[in-house]
């Protein structure tokens, strides 16, 4: 059975990172999870940092993470207009625990010039991109 498709755009402040058509996109939205199709209501919603999952004509899924952004569905296309946007198997685990780690040790020695809000979006961000990293393992099961 063939899904009926719509054409999806996922780009970022520094380039276009996907545009092709999909069978159905999903995504964490402010007041939750999202699965978006052809014939969804149009949209707009504010992203929460994490994965944003493309399933591709044919059925073949890729994982994107996405710093937070926005998420416009409109009858004929879908657009992700994130701030920062990799594709999954571009992101750094080692990277993102010790940008975890760091922010964990700002927060709990904060000094006078401490940026409590700073802190707490890097500590945000490193823990979105492991649970992106988890989501991928366990879908290989690995």
């Amino acid at each position: 059975m063939t899904m009926i498709c719509v054409h999806c755009d996922i780009v970022s402040a520094e380039e276009s990172i996907f545009s092709g058509l999909v069978e159905m996109v999903v995504a964490a939205g402010e007041l939750g999870d999202l699965g978006i199709s052809r014939g969804h209501a149009p949209l707009l919603t504010a992203l929460k940092p994490g994965p944003v999952r493309i399933i591709k004509q044919g059925g073949e899924e890729e994982v994107i993470y996405v710093s937070g952004g926005y998420l416009e569905v409109q009858p004929n296309n879908i657009s992700v207009l994130a701030d920062t946007a990799l594709r999954a198997k571009d992101l750094d685990e080692a990277a993102a625990l010790e940008a975890q780690k760091h922010a964990q040790q700002a927060l709990e020695n904060q000094s006078s010039d401490f940026d409590y809000s700073r802190a707490m979006s890097q500590l945000a961000e490193a823990a979105a991109q492991l649970r992106t990293i988890q989501q991928i393992r366990k879908k290989l099961g690995k």
